[in-house]
């Protein structure tokens, strides 16, 4: 993200700001942004007496602002990092009068995850430079992520195979602490400049390359009955792996995309990519799916798909397997 790595480059040339306001609803570029500065402002020997890390649920806005007023030791600065800040959300706006006149010694990061600032409130107009520095960290799109991936490992020295990233975006979704947290394994037990592939991500990660969500959703689509029989079959003799909540969130929004496709008068790939806010690696899917499916098809299987979501849940039904549920869900929308 560039705007990530103009903000570590200014702090690495020493253009440091009294307040970094981080925010938004992806928590990983918060977190390596704090990690960041947490690491590399001040030296091992004055971190001892000139840095701290406070939890929103601990403390109040008069105790930050009041750590914050304090001189540091034997040190140009001291640094401050508010974890979990947004705990604080309905008191954070008695923060804007230390924002508007911020001690310079003081390096402040909040920690403001899954939630923004009002734009129109006092806190964000102040919180500008020369006092400060307001970051917006946006959830990635399902179709973004894959990119991500690539380029990360690519800057590591490794390289992924594209099934390989979709594999991982189907399994893990777009929350890209886990996925780096994943990937790390990797880095660990692969020598630089390997390609990573599904049948490393299966021994290493335990994600299956054959039977998963995205290829059992892909037999659903070509109306594979033999493909998609095995894949719930093992999904039923690993359950924990596999829970039914998931396979039936994922197929809900395979089947309400294929709507969305059926509704597009320009079915071209790069239109259906953008506007299923897909990758294009999955617009054949989304073709082949669509002669098989219908649009009454389509609607009446996310019918099916919740319904079979309340029976998960136990509504209307009790103790039943999921082997049972995987069964009478494959019969009821293919």
């Amino acid at each position: 993200m560039e705007e990530v790595k103009q903000l570590i480059d200014e702090i690495r040339k020493g253009d440091i700001k009294p307040i970094y306001f981080l925010m938004g609803e992806e928590g990983y570029y918060i977190d390596r942004i704090a990690e960041f500065i947490g690491n590399n402002v001040l030296s091992e020997e004055e971190k001892g007496f000139n840095q701290m890390t406070l939890y929103g649920k601990d403390v109040s806005i008069d105790d930050i602002v009041s750590n914050a007023k304090r001189y540091p030791m034997m040190s140009e600065r001291q640094v401050i990092i508010v974890k979990e800040a947004q705990q604080l959300s309905r008191t954070i706006e008695k923060l804007a009068t230390y924002a508007e006149h911020p001690q310079p010694s003081t390096v402040l990061v909040i920690c403001y995850k899954y939630k923004k600032l009002d734009k129109r409130k006092k806190l964000h107009k102040v919180l500008k430079a020369p006092n400060g520095v307001v970051f917006e960290s946006k959830k990635l799109y399902e179709n973004q992520v894959s990119d991500w991936i690539r380029k990360m490992l690519k800057n590591k020295g490794f390289s992924i195979s594209h099934k390989a990233s979709i594999l991982l975006v189907e399994f893990l979704g777009t929350d890209l602490s886990r996925i780096h947290n994943e990937l790390e394994k990797l880095e660990v037990v692969l020598p630089k400049n390997t390609e990573i592939t599904p049948e490393i991500i299966e021994k290493h990660i335990g994600i299956s390359k054959d039977y998963n969500n995205f290829e059992l959703k892909k037999a659903i689509g070509e109306k594979d009955i033999l493909k998609a029989t095995r894949i719930i079959t093992y999904f039923s003799q690993n359950p924990k792996d596999n829970p039914f909540v998931v396979t039936v969130s994922l197929l809900n929004t395979f089947f309400s995309q294929l709507l969305q496709y059926h509704g597009l008068q320009d079915h071209s790939a790069r239109n259906v990519a953008s506007a299923l806010r897909i990758n294009p690696y999955f617009v054949d899917e989304f073709q082949i799916a669509a002669r098989n499916y219908s649009m009454k098809k389509s609607s009446k299987a996310i019918s099916s798909l919740r319904e079979m979501d309340l029976k998960g849940k136990g509504v209307g039904s009790s103790n039943v397997s999921q082997s049972d549920l995987l069964k009478e869900l494959l019969v009821k929308i293919m």
